[in-house]
């Protein structure tokens, strides 16, 4: 008998080896197996079993080492999901193994590690302590303690200085049997289902009885989470699992205390804001059937649910589920497809479905079920435009100082949205007129109060303010453009005693951040949050009863075909956030552009109308969802040979029939980290014609060493 392993090397091919014969009875596919590999031991995936061997091979097959854990990491369909998938985005499969497994699960000795807790010791001597460990001793005592390893990267100290301060007597490190369970963060009260109204009982209705994918198109605040919950319920009684996905990390929190209140202790978490050891915990509890309901964002497809029943994928439109690394998938599609294997439902979920998805529902593709109406009490905000291209100055409208004031007054909370972060997006000399650009981006620096640094949100590299130009030594600059951080500062301006937190990458970076300010938000904490996109979906906040959007036109000036549709879609979501109770909601949208219509639509909360009009100009122009559409990236440190190479690509490219090939042209971001960027857009009526004509072109003209190519099928970011 012999094996095909996937070799933990991205050589996209699998090699064989025979079986031995004390292990022809144990070995199974989805087994990690210890294989010889070269001079070295390697560690695989047995994807296949056969009992034929080619007794005419040249070459005597090696055999198995050892199976390293006896209990398959995959399942048989888990597996060929995996290859379906290595196939259509034309990704080794080693590379997709790897995405659908943390790395922490098959990491040696993972379970052994953070083992060692922390913990502040009261009655110690802090007297004795220097600044820096009086420091730490302080965080430790902030964040309650906390795993070993965690604690040290999060402060950025070593292990050994936190042991040093236990042998102080001021913190004390012991061994600990069983790390923290996720859930258990924050104290979960169990609630009962609730009365679904009409289109809830619809739902829920569709949902059960679905033999195909279902879009679930219901209004901000429908209740679409409460059919959720029912769903899930329903197919935990027939003893089947279920996957919850949520497109922010900053959503799970909440997601993960509602399923939790209802589900208790068979829901598990996965995503990356938690440690090592805890992913490796939630990963065996799910795979040991203890944990049967799954919550997490894209990498959550993946989770080895034993007798999936139902896939959840809430904010169905959101680009979050496509991933940006190889492999380059949409965990969307993915879970049609896992569903579709596994004999279960799936629900796509969405306000502002994505335009794919819509234009399934209206082939047949999909089923469909509408929620035209708030759940309980609430009601649609009222949504007001405010042009700010005549009188208007500054931040904020005076309109929507106004509203903000009378919030305060009244001791209701207001959400100001920004998709920018940072204090001012460039920093331009008043000499020269010159901004200061990052030497390896083709972008400007962005100026950081909170450190008065500059900062490139491209390649994270930053230096400090300088005091004059140095292209005309002149010392006097101007901040260009508004962030977060500046939104904040004005805000606090204008109402000095109202209390602001702001939520954006800067001020989530520390583990647990989303939660704690989110959570101080609920409370009422706060007055008002200033935050990015991962404030404008799927939160929700009674008191919340005014939301401002502070320029509404940024997102359309992307140059990117889905522009339009993203536009619409934050502004429907972010208005969303307002009037979810009894409190009726207001939104303010400031726009230099009064006129346009797509602003227009998404202030009537007209999906279908914009649908309508996009689809038609999509389909002329054949663009998604007509066509598949690929996007292949070059880059490299030469800038002409990136370029040589790019348009001699295009050129072959134009060449294959059933394909339409566009020219090459610089990215619009065109140096990143000091890679020079190329790419070229193709599109076909079936994603399997582009994947077949690139793997031909890298046969034929293979890269040279000095350029990097990669291919990103059904492509969404066209930056």
């Amino acid at each position: 008998m012999t094996v095909s392993v996937a070799i933990d090397l991205a050589l996209d091919k699998l090699f064989t080896y025979e079986i031995p014969s004390d292990l022809e009875k144990k070995l199974t596919v989805g087994q990690l197996l210890c294989v010889p590999f070269g001079h070295r031991e390697a560690r695989g995936f047995a994807m296949a079993i056969s009992d034929q061997v080619n007794e005419q091979s040249s070459y005597k097959l090696k055999c198995v080492s050892s199976i390293v854990d006896e209990i398959p990491f995959f399942s048989p369909v888990l597996l060929d999901l995996i290859k379906r998938v290595a196939i259509y985005t034309a990704s080794p499969i080693e590379t997709v193994l790897k995405t659908a497994l943390p790395s922490a699960v098959i990491k040696k000795n993972a379970h052994a590690k953070e083992l060692l807790f922390v913990e502040p010791n009261e009655s110690g001597d802090i007297t004795q302590l220097t600044k820096r460990q009086l420091w730490i001793y302080e965080q430790v005592v902030r964040l309650k303690g906390g795993w070993l390893n965690q604690l040290s990267q999060e402060l950025k100290t070593t292990n050994s200085t936190i042991k040093a301060l236990a042998e102080k007597g001021v913190l004390s490190v012991a061994p600990k049997a069983k790390r923290r369970d996720p859930l258990l963060s924050r104290r979960i009260l169990p609630t009962k289902p609730l009365e679904l109204n009409d289109g809830q009982s619809k739902a829920l209705d569709a949902v059960l009885c679905s033999t195909k994918p279902l879009l679930l198109h219901g209004v901000t605040g429908s209740g679409k989470t409460e059919v959720y919950l029912q769903a899930i319920a329903s197919e935990l009684k027939r003893g089947r699992g279920a996957i919850v996905m949520v497109p922010e990390i900053s959503l799970t929190p909440q997601t993960v205390q509602r399923f939790a209140s209802r589900f208790g202790s068979k829901v598990a978490v996965l995503h990356s804001a938690l440690s090592d050891g805890e992913r490796y915990d939630e990963w065996h509890r799910i795979r040991s059937g203890e944990a049967q309901v799954v919550i997490g964002p894209r990498s959550a497809v993946w989770a080895p649910v034993k007798n999936l029943g139902l896939i959840v994928v809430d904010e169905e439109h959101d680009s979050s589920y496509k991933q940006d690394t190889s492999p380059r998938y949409n965990a969307r599609d993915v879970a049609v497809l896992r569903a579709q294997l596994e004999g279960a439902k799936v629900v796509l979920g969405s306000a502002t479905p994505s335009l794919e998805s819509w234009n399934n529902s209206l082939s047949g593709k999909y089923a469909i079920v509408s929620m035209k109406d708030r759940a309980g009490a609430g009601t649609l905000p009222l949504i007001r435009l405010v042009d700010m291209s005549c009188s208007q100055k500054g931040i904020y409208s005076k309109d929507l100082l106004d509203a903000i004031k009378l919030r305060l007054e009244r001791s209701e909370q207001t959400i100001l949205f920004l998709n920018r972060r940072g204090y001012s997006p460039s920093v331009v000399c008043d000499g020269c007129n010159s901004a200061i650009e990052c030497p390896d981006c083709a972008v400007a620096y962005t100026y950081h109060e909170a450190d008065k640094c500059l900062r490139c949100h491209i390649c994270g590299r930053w230096i400090m303010m300088p005091e004059k130009c140095s292209l005309c030594g002149d010392r006097s600059f101007t901040y260009k453009g508004i962030g977060t951080q500046r939104a904040e500062a004005a805000l606090k301006t204008c109402f000095p005693h109202a209390r602001v937190l702001r939520m954006d990458a800067d001020s989530t970076s520390r583990k647990n951040s989303h939660d704690d300010i989110l959570g101080s938000f609920r409370m009422r904490e706060a007055d008002v949050l200033i935050g990015t996109q991962m404030i404008a979906k799927g939160l929700d906040f009674p008191n919340v009863t005014l939301v401002g959007v502070l320029n509404a036109d940024r997102s359309l000036q992307m140059p990117d075909f889905r522009a339009a549709e993203r536009t619409f879609q934050l502004l429907q979501q972010v208005a969303g956030r307002a009037g979810r109770s009894e409190l009726p909601g207001e939104v303010f949208i400031q726009t230099y552009d009064i006129s346009c219509e797509v602003i227009r639509m998404a202030s009537r909360g007209d999906f279908e109308a914009f649908a309508a009009e996009e689809l038609a100009c999509r389909r002329e122009l054949w663009y998604p969802p007509y066509c598949h559409l690929a996007l292949i990236n070059l880059r490299s440190k030469d800038s002409s040979l990136v370029a040589r190479w790019s348009l001699m690509y295009s050129q072959s490219l134009q060449k294959v029939k059933g394909i339409k090939v566009g020219e090459a042209v610089p990215a619009a971001i065109e140096r990143a980290d000091g890679w020079h960027r190329w790419q070229i857009i193709v599109r076909a009526a079936n994603a399997s014609s582009i994947v077949k004509a690139w793997k031909w072109l890298l046969k034929e003209r293979p890269c040279p060493p000095a350029l990097i190519s990669s291919i990103d099928i059904d492509a969404l970011n066209m930056m």
